[in-house]
This record gives C-alpha cells, structure tokens and sequence, in this order.
C-alpha cells in the first residue's frame, strides 16, 4: 500500500485520542484555556457525567470572530508568540484541544470582546454547521454534547457517568487549588456540586476544597534553594487517609501527577506515617522555566526536572521541618465514631437491689483505704461501666498517690498535668482547655526513636554490654543479612556475631532500650532488612531500622506507671519533635475539648 495523506477529520480524530481520553480531559483543556484567557469567573455545567454535557463558561478577555475559526483549526494558538517553546508560561500552548474535542463532539463556541459584538460557531464532530451572531457578555461559552456519540469503540470504554463525574471534580479541584484569585462554580445535572469564591491566600482554598478540619490540623511549608520556591499545606500524620486522592502537587501552578513528585512526600513522611497510609498535602512548586520541561507529556500532567535530586531532596526536607517544627501536635479533635461510642445514661440497679453496705464513693467496711480494689466492669468497646453490677461487686475507686510536691501547674503545659492511668495503657492527663489521653506505649515509641536520632547525629549511639551473650538461631538467608550488615548494626549500638550457619549471637544492645526482648528485636531487623533493597545502606533506611528498635525499647502497655513517670513522659513529648504521631503514624494523644465532654453530659 501506498503512502498518502490522511483526511483531515481523521488527523483530528486521531489527535482526539491523545487529548480527549473522557469528558475530564475535554473539561481539564477548557478551563485550562478560560484561565489562561484572564478569566475571574469560570462557571461550569455538566450532565451524565460530563458524556451528555460539558459547559464552560468564563469572563475573559474573549476572542473575535477571525480568532474563533483559528481556533478550531490544528496547530493554532495564541500562547505562544514566539517560537521559544520551553519558556510557555501559560498552562497550555498546544493548539490541537478544539479541534480535537469538536471532531469527536458536537462543540458550540461563543465568544465575545469587550466593545465589540459577540459571534457563534457550531462544530458537530468536525463539520462546520453554522455560524453567525450571538448574545452573550464578554467572554467565552464552550458547550460540548454527546462526547463520543459517533465513535462507539471510544463510548463504551467510558466509565460509569458517576465516576466520570468524580474524574470531573479532580480536575476542577486541582486547578480551583492553583488559582485561588478565581472563582469556581459547578453544576451537575441542575444541582450546584460546587462554589468556591476567590481567596485571599491557597491554604484557605486548599482548606475549601478538600477539608475544612484541615485548616487546625496543618502546617504550612515554605522553603527556598537555588531559585526554587516550595510552598503549601501538609497535613499532620495523624490526619491521613487511605489513598493518595488528596495529594495535590503543582509546578509553576500547573497541577501535574508525577512519581518524583508523589516519592518525595512518601519519603518525608515515611517515619510518621503508616505505611498503607498516605498523607493529605497541597505543595507549591515555583520553579525556573529553564529547570523544568513541561512539554513530556502530550496532556502535561507529568513534568521532568534538570536535577530531580535536588527537587526531591527540596520537598522532602521542606516537609521534614514543617513537620518537625510541629512538635507534639496531633488530631485537634478525637474521632467522631469514637465519641458515639460512649453512653450518654447510666442505667444504674434499683436501691431495693442494692447490699446495704454498698455506698457509691465509700469503700465497703472493713476495707483498708490503701487496698482499695481496682475499678471492675469496664467492657471493651464501652466507656461506662456495666449496669448490672453483682451483690459482691464493690463500688467503683479511684487510686490516688500521697502528693509530696505541689502538683504542677497545668496552665503551663499544652499537654496538662497526669491525672491516672487507665488499663495501664492510657494516661490520663488535665490540660486548661480539656481532657488529654495518651497513649503510653505509643508516645514512648517516638520519644525513643527520637533520641536514636539525635545520638546518631552525634556521632553514635552508646551501647550496653549484655552479661550473658544472647544465642540464638534464625534461617540462614537471615543469617546472611545480618552478617553483611554487622558494622552498620554497631553504629546503632547493636553488637552481633556469626555463630554458625544459623545462628547470631548479640553481646550488646543500645543503651536506651534496655534489656528487652534482644531475641525478637533482631528477628524484626532481618525481616526490614529482607523487605527493602539490599542495595541501600541501614543509614538510607535509618528510620526504619531506628523505628523498629524503639519499638522493642519504649514502655509497653500494661506496665504500671508513677505519677510522676506520668509527667515526666508528657513533659518529653511537648518538646520532641515529631510526638503527636507514633513511629507508625497512629496518634500518641487525643484531647477531649471541655465543649465535648460537655456535649457528653448534655450540657450544650
């Protein structure tokens, strides 16, 4: 077969399939295109999904009647004037978007200049159908209908038109994000999906479109090197979700979904967050056009660096600090299911049913006051005690500790005063504005790995001679892991042996674990070791290896603590970095605002 040249609908259809994949790609170029026409309104309607109807509509600068029908042809645009391709900075330049959706649509476009009069041209799949006049205030009016219509092989590989209206609110999110000095509104199937008004600043817009809780449970980001400018929210770990659909990432206001990009935040985030967790984020990427090429990607939706390494090692350290200078924030407020979950009324058993010597508050006689039985009838899953309480069952005490000291001042803490502890796990502390409960083992879990950190960044960490070297066996391929990595495990202050094909021995353990479970902390460190690269050194993976030892070395739940352990760990939190969240990302502490417990009781 000879070679020839393709008709030009058909070019245009081609065209079609690399830039209109369904009616979010039609929709992403037409509000691209009402943005970069000066617009500070873009009102948007969609029907089915955006398959039955996709409408922009903009107050911009509007194009003549002789720039409308360059529009609609291959090739043309007004966004770039010269031929420096690399140096665009609009948010698109390609030229091909109307014609390519109008060959595979039918496309009404209505446009009007200030001062002058408005003109019409309707476009069904490529063929000019009219055109003429049009009333209109200046601006643009793009209206496309029955995407797809004529090309069935492309319709019925369209989703469900309630994920192709999900696909459709990504799009205007993101670029909604990116421009808060315009306002956004959508209407889907004559119900307004969203409104949006101008911003004063992109936390605020970031907060309006994704979450409003995230404005209290944030830190912004703002860090310089070399000319690049990183700006945004990061949402503290505590406040993460379990995809990655709220991470929003921008270069040069371009909203881009690229994996250096999306590594990076994993990668800061990795020691503080859980590992099918992902983080909430909106970061800003200002960055010179000679630094970056947008033009790798034929919807530029994926951008490439000219030293990515440094782009990476730039977010990733900016989000560090952020985070780090967050110290021991956490959630603002406990979980709403968690709250439901306590009884709002004590159904307590009739006083004919009650033993005469039962007196709420009082010990039964003959009780001497420091043997005070502890608490009975909590139920897992309940936060009152068990109504039915049995003939024998003493009331309910309270355990308190003879105060030598003057207990502090709770005013001047963030996390309050320890006020008890409950099932050994969770202590209970009173702040100024509410009620704090940490989690002990988890806040210890931090506060250890923290200091690991430090101790590595001094220089080492100080280990501690076992008086008996502990010998144990693990599966060979174990074996070899560990061995190779012997002189790294003793910058950790961890000493091992070979002892065999299939066995270690340890003679020592890092100083601020402790004697543990030795044998359990370095099965878990062969397993680390076998899950990621062996390629990478323990220092690459420092978090990791640092968290899993701190894990084996912090106080674990169960274990009776002092009034005063109680308060010396809450006092460590409040000035180390990093201890509102686990080394796994949970929360160490929730707070009980005096309003919610409040609500508890029926007081508000």
């Amino acid at each position: 077969m000879s070679i020839r040249r393709l008709p030009e609908h058909l070019v245009n259809r081609i065209a079609a399939g690399e830039v209109v994949e369904r009616p979010a790609s039609a929709l992403k170029e037409l509000v691209e295109n009402a943005i970069d026409a000066g617009a500070q309104r873009i009102a948007i309607k969609l029907a089915g999904g955006g398959v039955d109807l996709v409408e922009v509509i903009d107050n911009g600068v509007g194009m003549a009647p002789a720039d409308m029908a360059l529009a609609l042809e291959r090739h043309a645009t007004s966004k770039l004037p010269d031929e420096m391709i690399d140096a665009v900075t609009t948010l698109g330049f390609r030229g091909e978007a109307l014609p390519s959706i109008a060959s595979v649509a039918r496309m009404t476009l209505e446009s009007r200049v200030r001062g002058s009069e408005g003109w019409q041209r309707v476009v069904d799949n490529g063929l000019l159908v009219s055109e003429g006049p049009a009333g209109l205030p200046p601006g643009t009016r793009v209206r496309v209908e029955g995407l797809f219509d004529r090309v069935p092989a492309r319709r019925k590989f369209l989703r469900s038109p309630r994920a192709e209206y999900a696909a459709c609110m990504d799009v205007i999110r993101r670029l909604a994000m990116a421009r808060p000095d315009i306002a956004f509104t959508v209407e889907h199937d004559g119900r307004q999906a969203l409104n949006v008004a101008t911003a004063a600043d992109r936390p605020a817009r970031v907060a309006a479109l994704t979450d409003r809780a995230l404005i209290d449970n944030s830190v912004a980001v703002d860090l310089e090197r070399e000319g690049i400018v990183l700006g945004g929210v990061a949402g503290l770990p505590t406040f993460n979700r379990g995809i990655a659909d709220h991470q929003y990432l921008f270069v040069n206001g371009r909203p881009v979904k690229d994996r250096l990009l999306t590594g990076a935040v994993r990668g800061a985030y990795a020691d503080v967050l859980a590992r099918d967790r992902h983080a909430v984020v909106a970061l800003f990427l200002d960055v010179p056009s000679d630094m970056v090429d947008v033009n790798v990607h034929p919807a530029k939706t994926e951008v490439r660096f000219r030293d990515p390494a440094m782009v990476r090692g730039l977010i990733v350290s900016g989000l560090k600090r952020a985070l780090g200078e967050a110290g021991h924030r956490s959630m603002q407020r406990p979980d709403d299911a968690a709250l439901t979950m306590w009884t709002s009324e004590f159904h307590q058993s009739s006083p004919s049913n009650r033993h005469p010597s039962e007196n709420w508050g009082l010990a039964p006689p003959g009780t001497n006051p420091g043997e005070i039985p502890p608490f009975v009838g909590m139920t897992a899953g309940r936060g009152v005690a068990d109504a039915r309480r049995t003939f024998f069952t003493p009331p309910p005490q309270g355990r308190a500790e003879p105060a030598y000291t003057p207990p502090p001042d709770m005013i001047t803490f963030p996390l309050g005063v320890a006020r008890g502890q409950v099932a050994k796990t969770y202590i209970v502390a009173e702040a100024e504005d509410g009620l704090v409960i940490v989690d002990q083992h988890a806040a210890h879990e931090r506060l250890v790995l923290e200091r690991m950190r430090r101790g590595l960044s001094g220089g080492g960490i100080s280990s501690q001679a076992l008086l008996i070297p502990e010998v144990f066996e693990l599966e060979e391929t174990a074996c070899d892991r560990l061995d190779a990595r012997i002189g790294e495990l003793a910058e950790f202050g961890l000493d091992l042996e070979r002892f065999g094909p299939r066995a270690m021995l340890v003679r020592s353990v890092p100083a601020m674990l402790g004697q543990g479970d030795v044998v359990g902390l370095v099965r878990d460190l062969a397993d680390e070791l076998a899950a990621y690269d062996e390629a990478l050194s323990l220092k690459e993976r420092l978090d990791h290896v640092a968290a899993t030892m701190a894990c084996h070395g912090s106080v674990r739940a169960g274990r009776v603590l002092s009034v005063a352990e109680m308060n010396a760990l809450l006092r460590e939190m409040e000035v180390t970095p990093h201890s509102g969240q686990c080394n796994h990302g949970r929360p160490t502490w929730v707070k009980l605002a005096h309003g919610d417990i409040e609500k508890l009781f029926g007081r508000k």
